[in-house]
């Protein structure tokens, strides 16, 4: 049973944008934060931004901030995360999630904290 949908990914020259947008069941949204990740070839999955189930509290990687901004839609039960400036090294496959547990309505950075994930985008960013 899919979740999490991403869309938005592509192909795009550095200095340029892109949006990418999850969709997610009900049970997957409802109550919990959400988060975006990002593995690029060789490397680890790491955290890019993440939001409250509220918005109210909203975090990024120091790798993103002023160029990235994570928002969420809760009447659509949709999580976007709008991408600007991108330069070569935001190549990646981005991920979306879905926090779980007692504290399921704050942000982490921390990928094992969240427990539901859909089958990630490819964003590519030539120079």
């Amino acid at each position: 049973q899919v979740q999490l949908v991403e869309s938005g990914g592509g192909l795009v020259q550095a200095g340029g944008s892109l949006r990418l947008s999850c969709a997610a069941s009900i049970r997957t949204f409802t109550g919990n934060a959400m988060g975006w990740f990002r593995q690029a070839p060789g490397k680890e999955r790491e955290f890019v931004a993440g939001i409250s189930w509220t918005g109210s509290i909203i975090d990024y990687a120091d790798s993103v901030k002023g160029r990235f901004t994570i928002s969420r839609d809760n009447a659509k039960n949709t999580v976007a995360l709008q991408m600007n400036s991108l330069k070569p090294e935001d190549t990646a496959v981005y991920y979306c999630a879905a926090r779980g547990g007692v504290t399921r309505r704050l942000p982490s950075t921390n990928m094992n904290e969240y427990s539901y994930w859909g089958q990630g985008t490819q964003v590519t960013v030539s120079s």
